[in-house]
């Protein structure tokens, strides 16, 4: 990622993909090319961290249960560490996310980095204990958005993922896609004041 003014995920200062969501005019055949571009990617399953995995784990809410799918991240990433919010590790966020919904059916997606072993983040069994419902590792996260009701992030790619698909987000650090209305964010992100539909995310973003 080149970006002249800063970077995308450091949210301490404005970037040229900042400024561009914040001010660029897009027109309607750039709108309807990015949603085309975003349903071929709903379309084929694309993702950022594109694990085809084959493994089978359903989420096993109760029927009705509220779902909410919360994706690990790298603890010595660049995202987490120029987050501008409070909440900078995967136990924190978790622990944010009970708080908030403690009848909800909390799934953890650790990082398929962390996973393999390759990188910092990994949560012992008991860490997790009252904080999350269900582990899903190992499983292809585009097999989750369509089994979870909304999803919960620190910056992750998912959040943006999911937002393609129509979920609910809920934001707790600074990714480029929070701020313009579109999810809902526990980290203020004043600088960002213009609206934006979804189709203009992708615009700015993708194209």
């Amino acid at each position: 990622v080149l970006d002249r003014s800063g970077m995308h995920f450091d949210a301490s200062a404005e970037c040229d993909l900042e400024s561009l969501l914040q001010h660029a005019e897009f027109d309607s055949a750039t709108l309807a090319e990015a949603a085309r571009l975003r349903e071929s990617i709903v379309g084929l399953g694309a993702s950022k961290f594109n694990l085809k995995s084959d493994l089978q784990q359903p989420v096993t809410a109760a029927a009705g249960q509220r779902r909410i799918l919360v994706p690990g991240q790298v603890e010595d990433d660049a995202a987490l560490r120029c987050s501008v919010g409070a909440v900078q590790d995967n136990l924190a966020l978790l622990k944010q996310v009970r708080a908030s919904a403690p009848d909800a059916w909390i799934v953890y997606k650790p990082h398929p980095d962390v996973e393999a072993g390759k990188r910092h983040g990994a949560l012992p069994a008991e860490a997790l204990h009252g904080l999350v419902d269900q582990v899903l590792a190992g499983v292809d996260i585009v097999r989750l958005y369509d089994q979870v009701d909304e999803v919960h992030t620190l910056s992750s790619t998912a959040g943006f993922e999911a937002l393609l698909r129509g979920l609910p987000v809920t934001t707790y650090g600074s990714p480029f896609y929070a701020g313009w209305g579109l999810t809902q964010d526990r980290q203020p992100l004043p600088r960002r004041t213009r609206r934006l539909t979804l189709d203009q995310l992708v615009a700015g973003a993708l194209l």
